[in-house]
């Protein structure tokens, strides 16, 4: 079920918020649960028992970590294991055999397997919460309900932001929802909502026509145009989640942390992983990069953990080598940005617009790689871009792939990629004609997406498939 679905919007979700207004608190969680695991297994009742059984054995494995303290770390290492264990079977099976058979020449079958929803995310989130009870940096949930409402929790249960356990232990136990949360909950997830909708399935139609196409039938501008466009639909369309994903928390009592700081303000790929999918950075900073040994050994050590986490950052994304690449590639940029300085700030207006520059270009060109089907796909299309391809039988011009409206919704993407409105909010944040302006049109935008949503038949969601 997705959030910008009539049957969320108008069924789903005002049937969950009635009953959890009208009943005690004492039944809040448990009104959350069962609507969390109908929304899960909306999509397919087949792997709701999947994620079940995840919640199943890190509520054991936890419960022993806090029982059998001396054999701890070696429950801690199975429990674990056994997450990974379910990740790699659902998501990376194939592709290892995959390359096995091209490795060995072989020829082993592939099995029929499809990869459950959100499995990424949730089961980030269970090992979170393992990790969590063995270091002591929370107490054991032994209410299995609670745990199962952790790990299940609708709002960010497919497409994150990953929530860490220690984040919101005590909100699970006890939180109010009032009228000032309700409020900035519905105006957070109607912007999230017209980010999706409006800005990101339009930019969306640009990047998949000519994403389609092979590249050399396609001039150089054409390319750029459709770097530029998946660009910004990949940071609308999964910003926009993000941003559903926290009112939707807001609405229940929930804080969930920010997934998005304006990333493309950045001035390093440094700068710009501190500002995007800001839960998964965070989930490998602390579960991966720091036990690793961070930067507290040496320069070669740390660059060697920075090369392990981008390569695991890119892996988790999907099976695919250029998932890895793209990994690797943002790697590359921050360990040359570690050894240079190059991440560091500067007043130096001049230099600043460099950086910016340097950052874009450097972004741009990986999203064309995280985009593309394979590598070969992806270099031909690099290639394109700068002029470096043999570009013959041009099939359509440039105004087959952008028309007016496309491009007043591009325009818009690129002002609202900025923190421009925020910072007038913040100017003005006194105005009570401003504030009723801006609810007013956070109206007029939940109608117009509703329109969109009833008359379009494009409305995917890109991270569903992570």
């Amino acid at each position: 079920m997705l959030f910008s679905s009539v049957t969320f919007l108008y069924i789903f979700l005002p049937v969950v918020c009635a009953l959890y207004i009208c009943a005690k608190k004492e039944l809040h969680n448990i009104i959350l649960l069962a609507a969390s695991l109908l929304f899960y297994a909306w999509g397919d009742v087949h792997y709701l028992a999947l994620m079940l059984f995840v919640i199943v054995i890190n509520y054991l494995g936890a419960i022993f970590i806090d029982k059998y303290y001396v054999r701890r770390k070696f429950i801690l290492c199975f429990t674990i294991i056994l997450n990974l264990s379910i990740l790699v079977y659902f998501k990376y099976f194939n592709f290892i055999f995959e390359n096995l058979n091209n490795l060995f020449n072989t020829n082993i079958k592939f099995l029929e397997i499809i990869m459950p929803i959100g499995i990424s995310f949730y089961i980030f989130q269970a090992m979170s919460y393992l990790i969590d009870v063995y270091r002591g940096e929370c107490k054991v949930q032994k209410d299995f309900y609670k745990l199962a409402l952790y790990i299940s929790l609708f709002p960010q249960l497919v497409a994150g932001p990953i929530v860490k356990y220690h984040d919101v232990a005590e909100q699970i136990e006890a939180r109010d929802v009032n009228f000032n949360k309700v409020q900035y909950g519905v105006k957070r997830f109607i912007i999230g909502l017209s980010k999706k909708v409006i800005i990101a399935n339009t930019l969306g139609c640009i990047a998949d026509k000519i994403f389609v196409q092979a590249p050399d039938t396609f001039s150089s501008a054409i390319a750029w145009l459709g770097a530029i466009a998946y660009t910004f639909q990949l940071y609308f369309d999964f910003s926009g989640y993000s941003d559903m994903a926290i009112g939707l928390g807001y609405l229940f009592g929930f804080k969930f942390m920010e997934n998005f700081n304006y990333p493309y303000i950045s001035k390093s790929i440094t700068e710009f992983w501190r500002r995007w999918h800001i839960s998964l950075s965070t989930w490998f900073k602390q579960y991966v990069y720091i036990p690793l040994g961070g930067n507290r050994i040496n320069l070669s050590r740390t660059c060697l953990n920075l090369g392990i986490v981008f390569f695991l950052t890119g892996l988790w994304h999907g099976a695919s080598w250029n998932f890895v690449i793209w990994g690797l590639w943002n790697g590359f940029f921050i360990i040359f940005e570690k050894l240079t300085g190059w991440h560091h700030e500067t007043e130096n207006r001049f230099i600043n617009i460099i950086k910016h520059c340097y950052t874009v270009l450097i972004f741009v060109l990986g999203w064309v790689i995280f985009r593309a089907d394979n590598m070969s796909y992806a270099a031909e299309y690099l290639k394109n871009m700068f002029g470096l391809a043999k570009v013959h039988d041009v099939a359509f011009a440039l105004p087959y792939y952008i028309d007016t409206y496309e491009c007043i919704i591009l325009f818009i993407a690129v002002i609202c990629s900025l923190p421009l409105f925020k910072n007038i909010l913040n100017l003005y944040e006194k105005s009570k004609i401003l504030y009723s302006t801006v609810n007013v049109l956070l109206l007029c935008l939940f109608f117009y997406c509703t329109i969109l949503i009833v008359v379009s038949t494009y409305n995917p969601f890109i991270y569903f498939r992570f």
